[in-house]
């Protein structure tokens, strides 16, 4: 399970990217990437997607199966996602 310290950042996070939408819309919009660029680097909604939704763990993240590779290795030997077998040799 997470840490909670890990789930209170992304809270935070979660408001930044909030409260900049709307100027990262009009950003876009205009085609300034300058000034997307001059703003806080938490205020990108992509910094919140890659992160495993069990676990927390941001590395070696699928996006397929949204978790990180070491959840999907316990839960897939545990059977809990459909379709995914072990393979043997």
């Amino acid at each position: 399970m997470a840490k909670t310290a890990w789930l209170e950042r992304e809270k935070r996070k979660q408001k930044t990217v909030n409260k900049y939408a709307k100027l990262r819309a009009e950003l876009k919009a205009n085609g300034d990437y300058v000034g997307l660029s001059l703003l806080p680097r938490d205020s990108s909604p992509t910094r919140l997607t890659n992160r495993c939704r069990v676990s927390g763990r941001r590395r070696a993240y699928m996006r397929r199966f949204q978790m990180s590779r070491l959840t999907f290795r316990e839960m897939a030997l545990a059977g809990l996602i459909p379709g995914v077998t072990k393979s043997s040799w």
